[in-house]
């Protein structure tokens, strides 16, 4: 796609450099996610292994969401089983976690849809079309925000009201330029506040 900008493509990186760097970063990876203790490491690593497949075979196919799915839902399980006595983490977090996941996924596609139907990349947001993916990175960021604002035990606080209104606002006015750069700008802000919520609602 004219991408010559890319330090591969440039040559100013050589590819077996890269690929001795992929694989001692996966080495590491291993040790460290074991590091922090047998059901928190194996909880990272599957979300690592979801990753490499999304990007060996299934980001040009219909099921290019599930890896999204799987590593942004096990995130939460990593952080929890990783403290004293290992405890899981509430199903809506771990909801929330694979909502905003999929979410990012189908916003990070919309300004590259053309160049990765051209190179053969058909993921389920370029087989959807810009209009529906834009429509449904919305609807999943907004999910996601919902869920972290009312899953959690007791009232709904104002920083939580503010925030599910700010993304309900921010998404409708999105939705009215679905073929510009606003939908995808609107969608990474709101998913960026749901990161926000979701470390706040992380801490233990």
């Amino acid at each position: 796609t004219g991408r010559a900008d890319k330090p591969l493509v440039a040559g100013t990186v050589p590819a077996p450099a890269v690929t001795w760097a992929a694989a001692g970063a996966l080495l590491l990876c291993v040790a460290l996610s074991s590091a922090c203790g047998p059901l928190a490491g194996a909880a990272h690593l599957v979300g690592v292994a979801a990753a490499w497949a999304y990007n060996l075979r299934l980001k040009s196919t219909a099921a290019s969401w599930l890896p999204y799915a799987l590593a942004f839902g096990l995130l939460p399980a990593f952080v929890t089983l990783g403290l004293p006595g290992a405890p899981w983490p509430p199903p809506w977090l771990t909801a929330a976690a694979a909502l905003l996941g999929v979410g990012a996924h189908f916003a990070n596609v919309l300004p590259d849809i053309e160049d990765d139907l051209a190179t053969g990349v058909a993921g389920l947001p370029q087989r959807l079309g810009r209009r529906v993916s834009a429509a449904l990175a919305g609807l999943l960021v907004l999910g996601s925000t919902t869920t972290l604002v009312v899953g959690p035990p007791g009232r709904v606080t104002t920083y939580g009201w503010t925030l599910l209104a700010a993304t309900t606002t921010a998404l409708l006015l999105a939705a009215r330029r679905p073929a510009g750069r606003l939908p995808f700008l609107a969608t990474m802000a709101v998913a960026g506040a749901d990161v926000v919520l979701l470390v706040v609602e992380l801490r233990p």
